[in-house]
Protein backbone atom coordinates (compact mmCIF):
# COMPACT_ATOMS: atom_id res chain seq x y z
CA UNK A 1 0.00 0.00 0.00
CA UNK A 2 1.35 3.47 -0.83
CA UNK A 3 1.52 6.27 1.51
CA UNK A 4 1.24 9.57 0.26
CA UNK A 5 2.42 13.15 1.97
CA UNK A 6 0.43 15.85 2.04
CA UNK A 7 2.59 18.99 2.61
CA UNK A 8 1.43 20.99 5.48
CA UNK A 9 -0.87 23.69 5.35
CA UNK A 10 0.48 27.32 5.51
CA UNK A 11 -1.94 29.19 7.46
CA UNK A 12 -2.03 32.58 6.14
CA UNK A 13 -2.38 35.70 8.82
CA UNK A 14 -5.44 38.19 7.54
CA UNK A 15 -3.97 41.36 6.85
CA UNK A 16 -4.37 44.11 9.38
CA UNK A 17 -7.10 46.84 8.55
CA UNK A 18 -6.04 50.01 8.43
CA UNK A 19 -6.75 52.00 11.68
CA UNK A 20 -8.88 54.75 11.30
CA UNK A 21 -7.33 56.83 13.67
CA UNK A 22 -3.79 56.38 12.56
CA UNK A 23 -5.40 58.13 8.85
CA UNK A 24 -7.01 60.68 10.96
CA UNK A 25 -4.16 61.60 13.15
CA UNK A 26 -1.94 62.01 9.54
CA UNK A 27 -4.49 63.76 7.92
CA UNK A 28 -4.49 66.34 11.05
CA UNK A 29 -1.02 66.52 11.01
CA UNK A 30 -1.02 67.39 7.08
CA UNK A 31 -3.88 70.06 8.17
CA UNK A 32 -1.83 71.77 10.65
CA UNK A 33 1.32 71.85 8.95
CA UNK A 34 -0.89 73.40 5.39
CA UNK A 35 -1.85 76.27 8.38
CA UNK A 36 1.51 76.65 10.49
CA UNK A 37 3.51 77.05 6.63
CA UNK A 38 2.56 80.06 5.67
CA UNK A 39 3.08 81.93 9.56
CA UNK A 40 6.67 79.70 9.40
CA UNK A 41 7.15 80.92 6.07
CA UNK A 42 6.31 85.04 7.14
CA UNK A 43 8.87 84.59 10.30
CA UNK A 44 11.63 83.27 9.06
CA UNK A 45 11.49 85.97 5.67
CA UNK A 46 10.51 89.22 7.52
CA UNK A 47 11.86 88.64 11.54
CA UNK A 48 14.38 85.63 10.99
CA UNK A 49 16.38 86.96 8.15
CA UNK A 50 16.67 90.43 9.48
CA UNK A 51 17.53 89.17 12.82
CA UNK A 52 20.23 87.24 11.88
CA UNK A 53 21.48 89.69 8.53
CA UNK A 54 21.76 92.63 11.61
CA UNK A 55 23.93 90.06 13.91
CA UNK A 56 25.82 89.64 10.69
CA UNK A 57 26.44 93.36 9.70
CA UNK A 58 27.58 94.03 13.43
CA UNK A 59 30.90 92.34 12.64
CA UNK A 60 31.20 94.24 9.36
CA UNK A 61 32.17 97.79 7.86
CA UNK A 62 29.11 97.89 6.62
CA UNK A 63 28.41 101.79 5.08
CA UNK A 64 26.42 103.37 1.83
CA UNK A 65 29.58 102.94 0.45
CA UNK A 66 28.32 98.80 0.24
CA UNK A 67 25.37 99.72 -1.29
CA UNK A 68 27.15 100.33 -4.60
CA UNK A 69 30.55 98.23 -4.36
CA UNK A 70 28.76 95.09 -2.38
CA UNK A 71 31.65 94.77 -0.19
CA UNK A 72 31.59 94.71 3.75
CA UNK A 73 35.10 93.96 5.45
CA UNK A 74 34.80 91.63 8.20
CA UNK A 75 35.91 93.75 10.86
CA UNK A 76 35.24 91.45 14.08
CA UNK A 77 34.34 92.77 17.19
CA UNK A 78 35.85 96.23 16.34
CA UNK A 79 32.17 97.74 15.71
CA UNK A 80 31.34 96.73 19.35
CA UNK A 81 34.70 97.72 20.86
CA UNK A 82 34.09 101.33 19.38
CA UNK A 83 30.35 101.52 20.50
CA UNK A 84 30.85 100.12 23.80
CA UNK A 85 33.65 102.39 24.63
CA UNK A 86 32.21 105.78 23.45
CA UNK A 87 30.79 108.11 25.96
CA UNK A 88 27.50 108.17 24.85
CA UNK A 89 26.60 104.57 24.70
CA UNK A 90 27.06 105.12 28.18
CA UNK A 91 24.61 108.19 28.57
CA UNK A 92 22.23 106.35 26.14
CA UNK A 93 22.53 102.68 27.93
CA UNK A 94 21.45 104.62 31.57
CA UNK A 95 18.52 107.49 29.50
CA UNK A 96 17.46 103.58 28.44
CA UNK A 97 17.21 101.76 31.98
CA UNK A 98 15.81 105.44 33.42
CA UNK A 99 13.11 105.50 30.54
CA UNK A 100 12.39 101.96 30.90
CA UNK A 101 11.72 101.99 34.31
CA UNK A 102 9.87 104.99 34.42
CA UNK A 103 7.26 104.16 31.75
CA UNK A 104 6.55 100.69 33.13
CA UNK A 105 6.10 102.17 36.46
CA UNK A 106 3.85 104.79 35.72
CA UNK A 107 1.89 102.34 32.58
CA UNK A 108 1.20 99.55 35.01
CA UNK A 109 0.52 101.77 38.32
CA UNK A 110 -2.17 103.67 36.81
CA UNK A 111 -3.21 100.86 34.40
CA UNK A 112 -4.07 98.69 36.84
CA UNK A 113 -5.39 101.44 39.11
CA UNK A 114 -8.25 101.63 35.94
CA UNK A 115 -8.36 97.71 35.36
CA UNK A 116 -9.69 97.82 39.06
CA UNK A 117 -11.74 100.87 38.78
CA UNK A 118 -13.64 99.50 35.81
CA UNK A 119 -13.95 96.14 37.28
CA UNK A 120 -17.01 97.62 38.79
CA UNK A 121 -20.33 98.08 37.09
CA UNK A 122 -21.90 101.94 36.70
CA UNK A 123 -23.34 103.91 33.89
CA UNK A 124 -21.39 104.45 30.43
CA UNK A 125 -18.85 102.13 31.86
CA UNK A 126 -18.51 100.61 28.56
CA UNK A 127 -18.21 104.03 26.54
CA UNK A 128 -15.19 104.92 28.37
CA UNK A 129 -13.68 102.04 28.41
CA UNK A 130 -13.66 102.88 24.62
CA UNK A 131 -12.14 106.25 24.85
CA UNK A 132 -9.28 105.21 27.13
CA UNK A 133 -8.08 103.48 24.11
CA UNK A 134 -7.61 106.57 22.08
CA UNK A 135 -4.29 107.04 23.01
CA UNK A 136 -2.94 103.42 22.09
CA UNK A 137 -4.83 103.87 18.63
CA UNK A 138 -3.33 107.10 17.52
CA UNK A 139 -0.07 106.42 15.63
CA UNK A 140 3.08 107.26 17.34
CA UNK A 141 4.40 109.89 15.45
CA UNK A 142 1.21 112.07 15.52
CA UNK A 143 0.34 111.21 19.00
CA UNK A 144 4.34 112.86 19.60
CA UNK A 145 3.28 115.68 17.16
CA UNK A 146 0.59 116.70 19.14
CA UNK A 147 2.45 116.20 22.74
CA UNK A 148 5.30 118.42 21.31
CA UNK A 149 2.44 120.96 20.92
CA UNK A 150 0.93 120.47 24.32
CA UNK A 151 4.65 120.71 25.70
CA UNK A 152 5.99 123.81 23.55
CA UNK A 153 7.73 126.56 26.11
CA UNK A 154 6.13 129.32 24.43
CA UNK A 155 3.02 128.40 22.75
CA UNK A 156 2.31 125.09 24.43
CA UNK A 157 -1.13 124.69 25.56
CA UNK A 158 0.61 123.43 28.94
CA UNK A 159 2.71 126.43 29.75
CA UNK A 160 -0.67 128.29 28.58
CA UNK A 161 -3.05 126.84 31.37
CA UNK A 162 0.00 126.81 33.98
CA UNK A 163 0.94 130.64 33.42
CA UNK A 164 -2.51 131.62 33.11
CA UNK A 165 -3.68 130.26 36.16
CA UNK A 166 -0.74 131.76 37.90
CA UNK A 167 1.22 128.49 39.37
CA UNK A 168 4.80 129.73 36.76
CA UNK A 169 5.24 132.56 36.01
CA UNK A 170 7.21 131.74 32.18
CA UNK A 171 7.04 128.78 30.45
CA UNK A 172 8.24 125.13 31.74
CA UNK A 173 10.99 124.02 29.24
CA UNK A 174 9.72 120.33 28.66
CA UNK A 175 11.66 119.61 25.67
CA UNK A 176 14.59 121.55 26.36
CA UNK A 177 15.47 121.74 29.45
CA UNK A 178 18.41 118.77 30.08
CA UNK A 179 16.69 118.02 33.23
CA UNK A 180 13.25 117.94 32.13
CA UNK A 181 13.39 116.44 28.75
CA UNK A 182 13.58 113.23 30.13
CA UNK A 183 10.80 113.35 32.38
CA UNK A 184 8.41 114.86 29.54
CA UNK A 185 9.57 111.76 27.49
CA UNK A 186 8.50 109.60 29.85
CA UNK A 187 5.26 111.31 30.56
CA UNK A 188 4.26 110.97 27.28
CA UNK A 189 5.14 107.42 26.90
CA UNK A 190 3.04 106.48 29.98
CA UNK A 191 0.30 108.16 28.35
CA UNK A 192 0.81 106.43 25.50
CA UNK A 193 0.86 102.66 27.23
CA UNK A 194 -1.90 102.70 29.80
CA UNK A 195 -4.78 101.57 27.77
CA UNK A 196 -3.10 98.70 27.23
CA UNK A 197 -2.20 97.91 30.34
CA UNK A 198 -5.49 98.63 31.56
CA UNK A 199 -7.06 96.46 28.56
CA UNK A 200 -5.12 92.95 29.51
CA UNK A 201 -5.65 93.99 33.08
CA UNK A 202 -9.07 94.24 32.83
CA UNK A 203 -9.02 91.17 31.16
CA UNK A 204 -7.34 89.36 33.86
CA UNK A 205 -9.69 90.38 36.59
CA UNK A 206 -12.52 89.35 34.65
CA UNK A 207 -11.50 85.95 35.30
CA UNK A 208 -11.28 86.04 38.83
CA UNK A 209 -14.46 83.83 40.63
CA UNK A 210 -16.35 86.18 42.19
CA UNK A 211 -16.67 83.66 44.73
CA UNK A 212 -12.90 84.10 46.01
CA UNK A 213 -13.91 87.28 47.13
CA UNK A 214 -17.47 86.32 48.70
CA UNK A 215 -16.01 83.58 50.51
CA UNK A 216 -12.44 86.16 51.34
CA UNK A 217 -15.92 88.76 52.86
CA UNK A 218 -17.07 86.00 55.29
CA UNK A 219 -13.23 85.67 56.41
CA UNK A 220 -12.68 89.10 56.66
CA UNK A 221 -10.35 89.88 53.84
CA UNK A 222 -11.93 93.30 52.09
CA UNK A 223 -10.37 95.58 49.78
CA UNK A 224 -6.66 95.82 50.36
CA UNK A 225 -6.81 92.47 52.15
CA UNK A 226 -8.84 91.02 49.29
CA UNK A 227 -6.25 92.69 46.73
CA UNK A 228 -3.50 91.19 48.94
CA UNK A 229 -4.15 87.77 49.00
CA UNK A 230 -7.11 87.41 45.96
CA UNK A 231 -6.44 89.86 43.39
CA UNK A 232 -2.82 89.96 43.24
CA UNK A 233 -2.49 85.86 43.33
CA UNK A 234 -4.55 85.11 40.56
CA UNK A 235 -3.59 88.31 38.63
CA UNK A 236 0.15 87.20 38.78
CA UNK A 237 0.31 85.20 35.27
CA UNK A 238 -1.49 88.58 33.54
CA UNK A 239 1.24 90.72 35.28
CA UNK A 240 4.08 88.77 34.02
CA UNK A 241 3.00 88.96 30.34
CA UNK A 242 2.11 92.95 30.93
CA UNK A 243 5.61 93.28 32.50
CA UNK A 244 7.52 91.50 30.16
CA UNK A 245 5.76 92.53 26.76
CA UNK A 246 6.16 95.93 28.14
CA UNK A 247 9.72 96.13 28.78
CA UNK A 248 10.37 95.06 25.48
CA UNK A 249 8.31 97.35 23.72
CA UNK A 250 9.81 100.29 25.69
CA UNK A 251 13.11 99.69 24.96
CA UNK A 252 12.90 99.91 21.16
CA UNK A 253 10.38 102.80 21.65
CA UNK A 254 11.74 105.04 18.52
CA UNK A 255 8.80 107.21 16.93
CA UNK A 256 8.46 108.93 20.04
CA UNK A 257 11.61 110.28 21.32
CA UNK A 258 12.38 111.59 17.68
CA UNK A 259 9.35 113.06 17.26
CA UNK A 260 9.51 115.02 20.24
CA UNK A 261 13.26 115.61 20.67
CA UNK A 262 15.40 114.26 18.40
CA UNK A 263 17.48 112.48 21.59
CA UNK A 264 18.45 115.72 22.43
CA UNK A 265 18.85 118.34 24.18
CA UNK A 266 22.59 117.58 24.73
CA UNK A 267 21.81 113.69 24.38
CA UNK A 268 19.70 114.00 27.59
CA UNK A 269 16.74 112.01 25.73
CA UNK A 270 19.60 109.34 23.86
CA UNK A 271 18.86 105.41 24.48
CA UNK A 272 19.92 102.50 22.79
CA UNK A 273 17.19 102.79 20.07
CA UNK A 274 17.67 106.24 18.99
CA UNK A 275 21.23 105.66 19.05
CA UNK A 276 21.04 102.99 16.47
CA UNK A 277 18.92 105.10 14.60
CA UNK A 278 21.44 107.85 14.45
CA UNK A 279 24.39 105.65 13.74
CA UNK A 280 22.69 103.84 10.75
CA UNK A 281 20.68 106.79 8.91
CA UNK A 282 22.23 109.82 10.34
CA UNK A 283 26.24 108.92 9.98
CA UNK A 284 25.33 105.89 8.12
CA UNK A 285 27.57 103.59 9.92
CA UNK A 286 25.32 100.56 9.40
CA UNK A 287 27.64 98.13 11.36
CA UNK A 288 27.95 100.42 14.55
CA UNK A 289 24.16 100.52 14.55
CA UNK A 290 23.43 97.11 13.95
CA UNK A 291 26.29 96.60 16.71
CA UNK A 292 24.14 98.63 19.40
CA UNK A 293 20.68 97.18 18.20
CA UNK A 294 22.57 93.45 19.22
CA UNK A 295 23.39 94.72 22.22
CA UNK A 296 19.67 96.12 22.84
CA UNK A 297 18.20 92.55 21.72
CA UNK A 298 20.44 90.73 24.15
CA UNK A 299 19.47 92.93 26.88
CA UNK A 300 15.62 92.28 26.10
CA UNK A 301 16.69 88.61 26.02
CA UNK A 302 17.76 88.58 29.13
CA UNK A 303 15.63 90.30 30.84
CA UNK A 304 12.66 88.26 29.95
CA UNK A 305 14.38 84.99 30.51
CA UNK A 306 15.56 85.96 33.94
CA UNK A 307 12.06 87.59 34.62
CA UNK A 308 10.28 84.78 33.73
CA UNK A 309 12.58 82.33 35.70
CA UNK A 310 11.83 84.08 38.56
CA UNK A 311 8.06 84.65 38.21
CA UNK A 312 7.87 80.59 37.78
CA UNK A 313 10.28 80.00 40.64
CA UNK A 314 7.85 82.28 42.88
CA UNK A 315 4.66 80.43 41.56
CA UNK A 316 6.23 77.01 42.29
CA UNK A 317 6.50 78.10 45.87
Amino acid sequence: MSTTATAPSRTVAPARPRRPGAARHRHRRLVTALFLGPAVVYLLLFYGYPVVQNVVMGFQQYTISTFFTGEAPWVGLDNYREVLSSPLFRTALLNTALFTVGSIAGQFVLGLGLALFFRRRFPLSGVLRSLILLPWLIPLIVASAVWKWLLDTDAGALNRFLVGSGLVDTGVPWLTSTSLALVAVIGVNVWIGIPFNAVILHGGLQNIPEELYEAGALDGATRWRAFRHITWPMLRPVVSVVLVLGVVYTLKVLDIILGLTGGGPANATQTLATQSYQLSFTTFDFGQGAAVSNVLIVVSLVFAAVYLRLNRRAVDE
